[in-house]
Formats: structure tokens, sequence, C-alpha cells
């Protein structure tokens, strides 16, 4: 939409200019003096559309990355949960968001729900962990 706006600006100054051949040298000086400014106009809009589009893009990628990195931080957990013997991966949920992680379901002991804690920390790339884990009865 914005390239085609910017097209028919630069055509539009364009066919200005050619109207006015015609005209006086002054005339055809102001005639020059707008398009050129029409031009820097457009080549000011296409910059700014450019600009505007890297930075969607960079912020694109960053959100990607983030999730992707949550993602791993998740798996890694979970694995840690599943070396442990006193622990079930299978019983616990693991959510993963900008570092922080979330336990959710049972643990078999107080001491196992701990240890679900000091797990989940250890990995590489953990802000915090919101231990919510109930203890079995």
């Amino acid at each position: 939409m914005n390239q085609r706006i910017l097209t028919m600006t630069a055509v539009g100054a364009l066919v200005a200019s050619m109207a006015l051949a015609g005209c006086s040298k002054t005339d055809q000086q102001d005639a020059k003096n707008a398009t050129g400014d029409a031009a820097a106009t457009v080549e000011q809009k296409a910059k700014q559309v450019g600009n505007d589009a890297k930075d969607a893009a960079t912020n694109a990628s960053t959100k990607i990355g983030d999730k992707i990195d949550d993602a791993v931080i998740t798996t890694s957990v979970k694995a840690e949960l599943a070396k442990d013997s006193n622990l079930s991966a299978l019983k616990i949920n693991v959510d993963t968001d900008h570092g922080r992680v979330a336990l959710k379901g049972t643990a078999p002991s107080t001491a196992a729900r701990e240890q679900a804690t000091t797990l989940a920390q250890n990995v590489k790339g953990v802000t915090s962990v919101d231990n919510q884990l109930t203890v079995q009865q």
C-alpha cells in the first residue's frame, strides 16, 4: 500500500514536470525544484518504510528467539525432573515464560517438592521458579 502511494507520488511529480516543460525557464526551474522536493519526500518515505520493516523483522526474530529459549528451558527442566527417582516427570507440568518456570502437579513428599524447585533453579536460563506442586497424601 505504501509503495503504491510512493510510486503514484513520484509519477505525479514527473507528469507535472513534463507538463511544465513548455513554460518559461523560471517555471521550469520551479518545476525542477518541485520534482526534486517530491523525489526527496518519496526517498524519505521509502527509507522510513524500510526502517519499519527492519524493526518489525527484528522484533519478530526476538520473539521467536524468546520462545525457543523458553522451550529449551522447559525441556531441560523436564529432563532434570525425569532423572530424579523421587519425582515423576509425567505428574509435573512445566511451563516457561521469559525464563520464569512454573511447576504444577504433584510430588510424593515435601522433600521431593523442594528438590523439584532446586532442579529447576539449576537449569541455565531460569530466572525464577514458581513451585505450585502439591504433596500427595
